[in-house]
Protein backbone atom coordinates (compact mmCIF):
# COMPACT_ATOMS: atom_id res chain seq x y z
CA UNK A 1 0.00 0.00 0.00
CA UNK A 2 1.72 3.19 -1.17
CA UNK A 3 0.06 5.50 1.89
CA UNK A 4 -1.85 3.85 4.24
CA UNK A 5 -2.25 6.62 6.53
CA UNK A 6 -4.33 8.33 3.31
CA UNK A 7 -6.58 5.42 3.38
CA UNK A 8 -6.75 5.70 7.14
CA UNK A 9 -7.87 9.42 6.59
CA UNK A 10 -9.82 8.58 3.75
CA UNK A 11 -12.05 6.05 6.26
CA UNK A 12 -12.46 8.02 8.76
CA UNK A 13 -13.68 10.93 7.09
CA UNK A 14 -16.08 8.60 5.57
CA UNK A 15 -17.27 7.68 9.14
CA UNK A 16 -17.48 11.12 10.52
CA UNK A 17 -20.09 12.19 7.51
CA UNK A 18 -21.94 8.99 7.93
CA UNK A 19 -21.90 8.75 11.37
CA UNK A 20 -22.90 12.74 11.35
CA UNK A 21 -25.77 12.34 9.37
CA UNK A 22 -27.09 9.29 10.76
CA UNK A 23 -27.27 11.24 14.19
CA UNK A 24 -28.92 13.93 13.07
CA UNK A 25 -31.43 12.54 10.91
CA UNK A 26 -31.97 8.77 12.21
CA UNK A 27 -31.01 9.20 15.71
CA UNK A 28 -32.34 12.45 16.83
CA UNK A 29 -35.85 11.22 17.62
CA UNK A 30 -33.88 7.63 19.83
CA UNK A 31 -31.19 8.73 21.70
CA UNK A 32 -31.28 11.69 24.63
CA UNK A 33 -29.76 15.19 24.60
CA UNK A 34 -26.62 13.50 26.43
CA UNK A 35 -25.96 11.27 24.11
CA UNK A 36 -26.52 13.16 21.57
CA UNK A 37 -23.75 15.35 22.76
CA UNK A 38 -21.33 12.64 22.81
CA UNK A 39 -21.79 11.62 19.28
CA UNK A 40 -21.23 15.41 18.84
CA UNK A 41 -18.06 15.62 20.70
CA UNK A 42 -16.28 12.17 19.47
CA UNK A 43 -17.33 13.47 15.58
CA UNK A 44 -15.77 16.89 16.54
CA UNK A 45 -12.27 15.56 17.37
CA UNK A 46 -12.47 12.56 14.99
CA UNK A 47 -13.00 14.71 11.97
CA UNK A 48 -9.90 17.40 13.57
CA UNK A 49 -7.83 14.36 14.26
CA UNK A 50 -8.09 13.00 10.71
CA UNK A 51 -7.83 16.17 8.71
CA UNK A 52 -4.58 16.57 10.82
CA UNK A 53 -3.40 12.61 9.71
CA UNK A 54 -4.81 13.82 5.87
CA UNK A 55 -2.62 16.71 5.82
CA UNK A 56 0.27 14.92 6.96
CA UNK A 57 -0.23 11.54 5.06
CA UNK A 58 -0.51 14.31 2.04
CA UNK A 59 2.66 15.90 2.63
CA UNK A 60 6.32 15.42 1.92
CA UNK A 61 6.97 14.69 5.69
CA UNK A 62 4.73 11.88 6.02
CA UNK A 63 7.86 9.60 6.10
CA UNK A 64 9.51 10.68 8.83
CA UNK A 65 9.41 9.54 12.44
CA UNK A 66 7.51 11.69 14.37
CA UNK A 67 5.03 12.20 11.41
CA UNK A 68 4.59 8.53 11.72
CA UNK A 69 4.09 8.59 15.80
CA UNK A 70 1.58 11.41 15.74
CA UNK A 71 -0.74 10.09 13.06
CA UNK A 72 -0.50 6.67 15.10
CA UNK A 73 -1.31 8.50 18.28
CA UNK A 74 -4.41 10.60 16.08
CA UNK A 75 -5.36 7.49 14.84
CA UNK A 76 -5.38 4.96 18.39
CA UNK A 77 -6.60 8.39 20.32
CA UNK A 78 -9.70 8.73 17.52
CA UNK A 79 -10.48 4.90 18.35
CA UNK A 80 -10.47 5.69 22.10
CA UNK A 81 -11.64 9.05 22.63
CA UNK A 82 -14.32 9.19 19.69
CA UNK A 83 -14.98 5.36 19.90
CA UNK A 84 -16.06 5.17 23.35
CA UNK A 85 -18.14 8.35 23.14
CA UNK A 86 -19.95 6.56 20.65
CA UNK A 87 -20.12 3.16 22.54
CA UNK A 88 -21.39 4.84 25.36
CA UNK A 89 -24.02 6.74 23.24
CA UNK A 90 -25.14 3.33 22.19
CA UNK A 91 -25.39 2.51 26.07
CA UNK A 92 -22.20 0.36 26.33
CA UNK A 93 -21.43 0.02 29.93
CA UNK A 94 -20.22 3.36 31.53
CA UNK A 95 -16.29 1.67 32.62
CA UNK A 96 -15.66 3.05 28.88
CA UNK A 97 -15.43 6.46 30.33
CA UNK A 98 -12.12 5.61 31.76
CA UNK A 99 -10.97 4.79 28.38
CA UNK A 100 -11.78 8.20 26.90
CA UNK A 101 -9.55 10.33 28.47
CA UNK A 102 -6.43 7.54 27.41
CA UNK A 103 -7.69 8.64 23.52
CA UNK A 104 -7.34 12.30 24.90
CA UNK A 105 -4.20 11.97 25.71
CA UNK A 106 -2.92 10.24 22.70
CA UNK A 107 -4.42 13.33 20.52
CA UNK A 108 -2.09 15.42 23.01
CA UNK A 109 0.94 12.61 22.59
CA UNK A 110 0.50 13.46 18.40
CA UNK A 111 0.58 16.79 19.08
CA UNK A 112 3.86 16.95 20.77
CA UNK A 113 5.35 14.29 18.70
CA UNK A 114 4.79 16.78 15.77
CA UNK A 115 6.08 19.63 17.38
CA UNK A 116 9.27 17.41 18.19
CA UNK A 117 9.67 16.64 14.90
CA UNK A 118 9.31 19.67 13.34
CA UNK A 119 11.85 21.06 15.70
CA UNK A 120 14.21 17.84 15.11
CA UNK A 121 13.86 17.89 12.16
CA UNK A 122 16.75 19.18 9.35
CA UNK A 123 14.36 19.50 5.90
CA UNK A 124 11.01 20.25 5.67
Amino acid sequence: MKNKWLLIAALSGFFCVALGAFAAHGLSHVLDEKALAWIDTGLKYQIFHTLAVLVIALSLWHEAKFAQLAMRAWSLGILLFSGSLYALAFGAGKFLVWITPVGGTLFLIGWLCLAYGSFKSKSV
